[in-house]
């Protein structure tokens, strides 16, 4: 029996549950909902996940939901290509870059995204109040990103050579900074953001390392493949 995820295209939380089935080459169901007609919050859904968040799971008769609660049930339910190690060590550090990618790299990349890709709120638009808010704001994404970039200067991927948890919670974000700069160039040059490649090295090698394992081309939202919007 195929698991069913249910998701929004684009949206990290879902994204990282994708990610960890690609890692251990799994098959699935992906069930769309559209956040713009709020099917998320749909009577039919909150049946499944009553707080109306994505992702959830559904397997076998049961559900499960949160992302990193699905990730740890897949590595129990599927142990083969562990996400979070093998050893206590492994596992610590795997549980704790993720965690700290949860609270502070997702807060970071949806304080500065959110009103250029959502809201459509263009820089230009700001009051200098509200510009100098997002400045500071575009500098605490970027602290998260040298975060990264330090993890990275010993190992293939975030929390050792082989792709864990940890990579699954991070690159969706990278992946949406990268999507801003591709649709919104002008508000990530603003902010500081053009040179992003250049500026992190490393995590743009780590990019590139995921982009091409295998399955991964399957979890990319599905709304990107239209034709990328003009700066």
């Amino acid at each position: 029996m195929s698991m069913k995820i249910y998701s929004v295209s684009g949206a990290p939380r879902a994204w990282r549950v994708l990610l960890g089935l690609a890692f251990k080459g799994l098959d699935y169901d992906i069930k769309l909902l559209e956040a713009s007609k709020k099917e998320h919050k749909s009577s039919e859904y909150l049946k499944i996940h009553p707080r109306g968040t994505i992702p959830a799971l559904e397997f076998e008769g049961k559900i499960h939901r949160d992302s990193i609660g699905i990730l740890a049930w897949l590595d129990r339910q599927f142990p083969e290509v562990p996400l979070f190690g093998t050893t206590a060590d492994e596992a610590a550090n795997i549980w704790q870059v993720s965690l700290e990618a949860c609270d502070y790299l997702r807060e970071a990349t949806n304080d500065v995204l959110f009103s250029i890709m959502v809201q459509g709120r263009p820089i230009a638009e700001l009051d200098t109040e509200e510009l100098q808010v997002k400045v500071v704001l575009a500098q605490k994404l970027k602290a998260e990103c040298r975060w990264l970039e330090s993890l990275l200067s010993e190992t293939l991927y975030l929390a050792g050579d082989m792709p864990t948890a940890a990579d699954t919670v991070c690159f969706p974000e990278i992946r949406l900074i990268e999507r801003a700069l591709d649709t919104k160039f002008i508000d990530m040059n603003a902010l500081g953001f053009s040179n992003f490649e250049e500026e992190f090295p490393k995590l743009e090698a780590w990019k590139q390392r995921i982009n091409k394992l295998p399955n991964v081309a399957r979890t990319m939202p599905p709304h990107w493949s239209k034709t990328v919007q003009a700066a």
